[in-house]
């Protein structure tokens, strides 16, 4: 009998972790180079090249500005695997600089998958924005959205180039 209440506790106290570990948040930190004002140009924790191409088409003005080194427009980026979706992001230029990045796609089929980039998105534009160009850091706790996010966004900044 002694033991068939032991086992009862046991089991008992493995069911509350379960459901503690279940419904614990992950963390995302803000990458360094946002926190840092005085750091004009972050380095990259990794950078790729797209992995699947997308049918998608550009929209570009044929005019180029003489500000900055890219082609005004709207440019999308090919679709990369994020392992537990895929993410394409479009880029919109304006006098040669990006001034906006828009997710297009991006995980959201899984409630952890949702709180994960709504909170990894905003920083990943903001870092694109700020290093114009594709070398972003990499999120943690978002490893996979960033990788991701960085080879669709390096695809629609090969488009741009002037």
């Amino acid at each position: 009998m002694k033991k068939f209440f032991i086992g009862l506790a046991i089991f008992g106290v493995f069911i509350i972790y379960s459901i503690g570990i279940r419904h614990q948040r992950p963390i995302i930190a803000k990458p360094a180079s946002l926190t840092k004002a005085s750091s004009p140009n972050p380095t990259s924790t990794g950078s790729g090249t797209a992995s699947q191409t997308s049918g998608n088409t550009t929209t570009a003005s044929s005019a180029s500005s003489a500000s900055g080194h890219y082609k005004d427009g709207s440019y999308t980026g090919s679709i990369a695997d994020a392992y537990y979706g895929q993410v394409q992001v479009q880029v919109t230029v304006a006098n040669g600089k990006i001034s906006d990045v828009k997710f297009l796609q991006y995980p959201n089929t899984h409630s952890t998958s949702v709180y994960i980039n709504q909170q990894a998105m905003p920083y990943l534009k903001q870092e694109a924005i700020q290093s114009q160009n594709g070398n972003v850091q990499i999120i943690s706790g978002a490893t996979f959205t960033s990788q991701a996010f960085i080879q669709s966004l390096t695809n629609a900044l090969s488009k741009a180039n002037a």
